[in-house]
């Protein structure tokens, strides 16, 4: 991974590389973190075209996750593109296996705590249901469990 990590430093002097424990795109810094003794380390590779696929898209912040679901799919896609160039091939089931962590995580935030229909979102925290007029409340962080809190019940 470390040849690879050279590589894009040198390509992409506008993204800052830094060390920590876990992969993930900062817009703010304008920064990958990246993991470097992974014990996986195609793993590795996969991830750190994904993450550096966020900045060269430039993704910033979301409003809703059905955007930060479209975001993690151009940049999983930009990323098999990039791995091409730098003779990395991703294993397509892990690109599924990543984005099916979202999917999840994006059912189970839309799923009404009351009546179980899936719905929508009506700003980054709160989501309302179609059925039964319930609303609750998410966490911004997508870090975090689905956890729901619901705020009002209008029937």
């Amino acid at each position: 991974m470390l040849e690879l990590l050279d590589r894009l430093k040198s390509d992409f002097p506008q993204i800052t590389f830094v060390q920590g424990d876990s992969f993930y795109w900062s817009p703010k810094n304008q920064s990958v973190t990246y993991t470097p003794g992974s014990t996986m380390p195609d793993v590795a590779k996969w991830s750190l075209l994904h993450e550096v696929s966020h900045g060269i898209l430039g993704h910033k912040n979301y409003f809703s996750d059905f955007e930060l679901m479209q975001l993690e799919v151009a940049a999983w896609q930009y990323a098999r593109g990039l791995a091409k160039k730098y003779d990395v091939k991703i294993d397509p089931e892990h690109i599924q296996d990543c984005l099916d962590t979202y999917r999840d995580w994006l059912h189970l935030r839309a799923t009404c705590p009351t009546c179980g229909t899936v719905s929508a979102q009506k700003d980054p925290s709160t989501y309302q249901c179609f059925n039964c007029r319930s609303v609750w409340n998410v966490s911004n962080s997508r870090f975090c469990r689905p956890y729901r809190r619901k705020t009002v019940r209008n029937i």
